[in-house]
């Protein structure tokens, strides 16, 4: 389990981000802080593995705050939420060593998809070996090998997510809809349609209708290899 602190100055922002993350499997809230100073306690005291952190805090700025928290837990992650879109911040976020920026307002999908790939990536370096190879370092920046990685993937879809869309219609025993394949990824039906139309659009799935009251059910099943 990924222990995550969420570091933001708005008390409902900070709620519904804490929402995201508990729907996204292999990760734990474990605290929220509202100002640096109780970041760096609720740091020093639960050692999170990674922080979502805020950029406009009431009482120093996040970029600043960041070198600290990792003075508190120097095995300490961090990816940057914030509205702040000034190239500079940005840069200077990227130079201290950040795993991602998201910008916003963001959807649930937006910040689950950074999280998986933070997870397969970062967190597989961590564990899967003691010498690295060049391709866990490529996943980590996001440069995956051809052979791996989904070609023409629609817009804001993410290699990590389709292959747990794969996964869960591999084990399931029969047809799924995409309402059920989004509750069990814990994410929404609209994003879960969009991987599935995808993978019927690659001839990977067959779609079969369920009829019924109103329109019929589009249902979906891998096609055997």
């Amino acid at each position: 389990m990924i222990n995550v602190l969420i570091v933001d100055d708005d008390f409902m922002v900070a709620k519904v981000h804490a929402g995201f993350i508990q729907r996204t499997p292999g990760f734990a809230v474990v605290g929220v802080a509202h100002t640096g100073a109780q970041a760096m306690v609720e740091t020093a005291r639960l050692q999170p593995d990674l922080v979502l952190l805020d950029i406009h805090l009431p009482d120093i700025n996040g970029l600043d705050l960041m070198t600290r928290l990792r003075e508190a837990a120097p095995e300490l992650d961090v990816l940057v939420i914030s509205a702040a879109r000034e190239v500079e911040t940005v840069r200077r976020a990227l130079r201290g060593g950040i795993v991602h920026y998201l910008i916003k307002p963001f959807s649930q999908t937006d910040l689950q998809e950074r999280l998986e790939h933070y997870r397969s990536a970062y967190q597989g370096l961590d564990l899967a070996k003691d010498v690295a190879e060049q391709s866990d370092v490529n996943r980590v920046f996001g440069l995956e090998s051809a052979e791996r990685t989904e070609p023409h993937l629609p817009k804001g879809c993410s290699p990590e997510t389709l292959k747990r869309v794969v996964d869960v219609l591999n084990s399931a025993e029969a047809d799924l809809s995409a309402a059920e394949v989004a509750d069990l990824l814990g994410t929404s039906r609209v994003s879960a349609r969009r991987y599935l139309e995808y993978l019927h659009d690659e001839s990977r799935v067959e779609v079969r209708l369920k009829y019924g009251a109103g329109r019929p059910e589009r249902r979906y099943a891998l096609k055997p290899v």
